[in-house]
C-alpha cells in the first residue's frame, strides 16, 4: 500500500496470526494519518473512497486531527465512544487504546449528537478558566477605577482617568494572575485534607473539585498570560507622556526655584526594590518554565517524575516566589491609613488572600506528622478498610 509515495507496511511479524483488518472511510490527511498510525501499530488498513484515484478530503474522526495523528501527539487525548453493541464498542476502545488515546464511553447511540456537536464547541475545557480570568479581570477593573479615578475626581477634583489604559491595566495583570495561579494549586491541596478525612483514595471527589482540578492546566496558561502583560506594562511605563511630562515638570520647578532635591540614599528602599525585581524575575522565569512544560510536546518527553516535579515542586516555588514579591509590592501600605480609600483596602492586599491560603495549607500539608499518613493513603491504605483485608494486604505485600 501507498500513501503520498510512500510504500507502508505492518509492524507486526509475519509469522505470528494474521494482523486484524480495518477499513478507513476517506483518503483525504485525516485517513491517511490514521491509516499509518494503525499500520504502526500492526493492524491491515483497507481505504474505502468515493473516489479511489482523488485525495479528497473525507470527513472521518470528530475529535481528532490529522496534524496530532501525523506528529504523534494523541497521549492524553480523548476520543468519545458511543453504540449499541457492547462488543463493537469493546473493539474500538481496544484499537484506541493501542493508539494510545483515552477513551470515554458516552454510552448508547442515542448520545452520537453530542459527539458529532463537539467539535462545534468554542473551547469546551476552556470555558470556565475564562469565566473565571474574565470575572476577576472584571471585578479588580471595577474596584480600581472606583477607588483610583472616582476617589481623585470626587475628593480631590483631579482628572486621572488617562491612568486607565496602562497604570490601571498594570495593576490588574498581575493581581489575576497571582490569583489564577494560587487557584491551579488549591484545588490540590483540597483534596489532600478531603483524604485524610476520608482516610481513603478510592472515595470520588465532588463534582465541583473534579472539575476543577481538571481545568488547572488551562487556569496556568491564563495566568502566564496575564503575567506576561504585566512584565510587558511595567517595561513601556517608564516611555509614556505622563511619567516623563512629571519628570521634567520636578526639574523646571527646581531650576525655577534656584534649588535642588537633596542627594539621600535609603538603603532600606534600596533593598526592597531590588528584592521586589529579582523575586519577580525569578518567579516570572519559572513561570514560563511550568507553562512550557505543560505542552505536550515537551512533557511528552518527560518521565512522570520530572514532570511531577516540575509542576508541583516548582510550582509551589513559583506561587512562593509571585507572592513575595507583591508583598514586598505592598510593605507597609497595610499600615497607612491613607491606603485604605473610602474605607477599602487597596488591591494589593485583596489578591494576596487566596495565594496565602493556597500556602498555609501546603505547608500544613508538608508536615511530617501530616503527610506520612497522607502518602499510606495514596499508597492504598485505607483507614476503615476489614481487618481481615488488611491481613490479606500484608501477606501480598510480603
Amino acid at each position: 500500500m501507498k500513501t503520498d509515495g510512500v510504500k507502508l507496511h505492518p509492524l507486526a511479524s509475519g509469522d505470528g496470526p494474521e494482523p486484524e483488518l480495518m477499513c478507513i472511510f476517506g483518503t483525504g490527511d485525516l485517513g491517511r494519518s490514521l491509516g499509518l498510525r494503525l499500520l504502526q501499530c500492526g493492524y491491515r488498513v483497507v481505504y474505502g473512497s468515493r473516489r479511489p484515484h482523488s485525495s479528497a478530503v473525507v470527513k472521518g474522526l470528530n475529535t481528532l486531527s490529522a496534524w496530532a495523528l501525523q506528529n504523534g501527539l494523541l497521549a492524553g487525548r480523548q476520543v468519545y465512544l458511543c453504540g449499541n453493541n457492547e462488543e463493537a464498542k469493546r473493539d474500538v476502545a481496544e484499537m484506541a487504546t493501542k493508539l494510545g488515546l483515552t477513551v470515554v464511553d458516552k454510552g448508547s447511540l442515542s448520545a452520537a449528537k453530542e459527539v458529532e456537536d463537539f467539535p462545534l464547541q468554542l473551547f469546551p475545557e476552556w470555558r470556565m478558566p475564562l469565566y473565571v480570568a474574565f470575572g476577576l479581570s472584571a471585578f479588580f477593573f471595577l474596584y480600581l477605577v472606583i477607588r483610583d479615578i472616582v476617589y481623585a475626581y470626587v475628593e480631590n477634583d483631579e482628572d486621572i482617568s488617562y491612568r486607565i489604559m496602562i497604570s490601571l491595566a498594570n495593576k490588574i495583570t498581575p493581581v489575576v494572575s497571582l490569583i489564577m495561579l494560587a487557584l491551579c494549586y488549591l484545588p490540590g491541596a483540597i483534596a489532600g485534607f478531603l483524604q485524610l478525612y476520608r482516610g481513603t483514595k478510592y472515595s470520588r471527589f465532588p463534582n465541583w473539585l473534579d472539575r476543577w482540578m481538571l481545568c488547572r492546566k488551562q487556569l496556568g496558561l491564563l495566568a502566564l498570560g496575564f503575567a506576561l502583560l504585566h512584565v510587558i506594562y511595567s517595561l513601556i511605563i517608564p516611555a509614556r507622556y505622563s511619567d516623563r511630562q512629571r519628570v521634567i515638570s520636578n526639574v523646571l520647578n527646581e531650576v525655577k526655584k534656584n534649588t535642588t532635591t537633596p542627594l539621600y540614599f535609603d538603603n532600606t528602599s534600596a533593598w526592597r526594590n531590588d528584592s521586589l525585581y529579582a523575586l519577580g524575575i525569578l518567579g516570572f522565569f519559572l513561570f514560563v518554565l511550568l507553562g512550557l512544560t505543560s505542552l505536550p510536546s515537551v512533557g511528552g518527553t518527560l518521565s512522570w517524575r520530572e514532570f511531577s516535579f516540575v509542576q508541583s515542586t516548582l510550582g509551589y516555588l513559583t506561587l512562593f516566589l509571585s507572592t513575595a514579591h507583591c508583598y514586598i509590592y505592598a510593605w507597609d501600605r497595610f499600615l497607612r491609613k491613607s491606603t485604605y480609600k473610602w474605607y477599602t483596602p487597596p488591591d494589593s492586599m485583596l489578591c494576596l488572600i487566596v495565594p496565602s491560603v493556597t500556602l498555609v495549607l501546603k505547608l500544613i500539608l508538608v508536615l511530617p506528622c501530616v503527610n506520612r499518613p497522607l502518602m499510606r493513603i495514596r499508597q492504598g491504605w485505607e483507614r476503615n478498610r476489614p481487618k481481615d483485608e488488611m491481613g490479606e494486604l500484608k501477606a501480598t505485600n510480603m
